[in-house]
């Protein structure tokens, strides 16, 4: 059973930065895909960065040049590292990773963007 651990959130002002680590169980050069989403209060849940297990990465329009996704296949670690940190950013954030047998989800962190 593949377990996808996230950390790294937290209560951080306008402008400031924070680095979220999604941390799997074994190991991730067996994910195709892995990304972060999020979801906000009474919003659906949303795709915010993409990265392949070639290292291609997608990002959200409104977080582009403020969040950067990387991955560590030593670690089994992927990061998302979010940059000028707007209102609108607060919310759970998931990672998730596919597979051919399978979508795994972790079970989300909270960022919360506030003065």
């Amino acid at each position: 059973q593949v377990q996808l651990v996230e950390s790294g959130g937290g209560l951080v002002q306008p402008g400031g930065s924070l680095r979220l680590s999604c941390a799997a169980s074994g190991s991730i050069s067996s994910f195709y895909i892995m990304g972060w989403y999020r979801q906000a209060p009474g919003k659906e849940r949303e795709l915010v960065a993409v990265i392949t297990s070639g290292g291609s990465t997608n990002v959200l329009d409104s977080v582009k040049g403020r969040f950067a996704i990387s991955r560590d296949n030593v670690k089994n670690t992927v990061y998302l590292q979010m940059n000028s940190l707007k209102l609108e950013d607060t919310a759970v954030y998931y990672c998730n990773a596919g597979r051919a047998e399978g979508n795994y989800w972790g079970q989300g962190t909270q960022v919360t963007v506030s003065s």
